[in-house]
């Protein structure tokens, strides 16, 4: 009797019944080849935050950007040596003086020469730092790369939206970074890491506008190269840990003109954070780096919050005729785009649309006979 061949296939035989599951299964770079990549792009950065002959020759070469670094450096001399003045020659002589004139002279000091004087500084550099940028932007891409939109009334309001939404996310950069440095043990280091990250975002920041980057782009491709950033930032967040306070901002308005130039030169690695050592025998072949490191590090995410917070509590009318839910950084967005605050909705938020509104509205809906449909009368009753 022959033995029929049995059609029970062994659990050890392994076939390739499922290949395309097993070619959907993302492939990961393994965790030494991640590190040594992010201390590659990181190198990268490091190097190209001390590009001073990028600086030298890009200010010798042109007049226009070489005559806003020179004023830049005049007015932030006076403005350290206001500092300084105070610190290392008033200070001592009236220190525990007496007279209560004496020892307040500080105060009016501040009041009456320091916070005008870095007022000014800050206005006079934002305006010099952006013709700077602007114009090693043209030298760089050319004329077709900047268009100069004519001046209208909304583009006034858009530029004083912009640079009121700036002055708000510094400040409140300035007050995660303080709240960041009261942590216990590791408070310092951290705050120093979220510093390095900040000086970054505004070196670059120049750069993003003269592409129409928005809000989230930027801050998503900082967070997607965060060790580049990290690196770049680092050189100029070293020289604000020299002093204390307002010299450290004094400090970073001396050297932030040529950062700028540095970061209008950059290459910014890598170009794609999801796969950034392609593979060689595939290009379909998407290789993620390791899980066990961070592809995008939520840098921002605070500060972002806090801007969305502020932002909110200062809108006008409580944001009547919005109807559906913002986003994270929409309402910061619209800010910064002088579309966040429509002032004709002043007062309409408790009151509701007016009657003859109302009116219009329904005569709108009903149709040219002017009845109520029979089945929305049966519906309504």
């Amino acid at each position: 009797m022959s033995r029929q061949p049995s059609s029970i296939q062994s659990p050890y035989s392994y076939s390739n019944q499922h290949p395309l599951s097993r070619s959907a299964y993302p492939t990961f770079l393994s965790l030494q080849e991640t590190i040594k990549l992010q201390l590659t792009w990181a190198s990268r950065g490091i190097l190209e935050a001390f590009r001073w002959d990028v600086v030298v020759k890009t200010a010798t070469s042109d007049s226009e950007i070489r005559s806003n670094i020179l004023k830049s450096l005049l007015l932030n001399s006076l403005s350290l040596t206001s500092i300084y003045a105070f610190d290392l020659l008033l200070q001592p002589l009236v220190h525990n003086h007496p007279s209560w004139l004496h020892r307040n002279v500080g105060w009016f000091y501040r009041v009456l020469w320091l916070f005008p004087v870095i007022g000014v500084s800050y206005y006079l550099n934002s305006s010099w730092c952006s013709l700077i940028a602007k114009r090693s932007f043209v030298l760089q891409h050319g004329n077709r790369a900047a268009h100069q939109q004519p001046v209208t009334y909304h583009g006034m309001l858009t530029m004083l939206a912009t640079s009121a939404y700036r002055g708000v996310m510094i400040v409140t950069s300035i007050i995660v970074s303080l709240a960041l440095g009261s942590i216990p043990f590791a408070g310092s280091w951290i705050s120093f890491a979220f510093m390095c990250w900040v000086n970054a975002y505004y070196c670059f920041e120049f750069v993003w506008v003269a592409r129409n980057s928005s809000l989230a782009q930027r801050v998503r491709h900082l967070e997607e190269r965060w060790a580049y950033y990290f690196a770049f930032g680092f050189p100029s967040a070293v020289i604000c840990t020299c002093g204390s306070g307002l010299a450290n901002a004094a400090f970073f308005a001396l050297i932030f003109p040529a950062f700028i130039i540095m970061a209008m030169h950059a290459r910014p690695v890598p170009q794609d954070p999801y796969n950034p050592a392609p593979s060689m025998e595939s290009t379909h072949t998407v290789r993620y780096p390791s899980p066990l490191v961070p592809i995008r590090m939520p840098v921002f995410a605070v500060v972002i919050w806090l801007n969305d917070l502020i932002v909110r509590v200062l809108s006008v009318g409580g944001g009547a005729g919005v109807r559906h839910r913002r986003t994270t950084s929409d309402t910061t967005e619209q800010a910064e785009e002088g579309t966040g605050v429509e002032l004709r909705n002043i007062g309409r938020t408790a009151r509701g649309p007016s009657p003859a509104i109302q009116t219009r509205r329904l005569g709108d809906r009903l149709p040219s006979n002017g009845k109520v449909p029979i089945a929305g009368r049966r519906k309504k009753d």
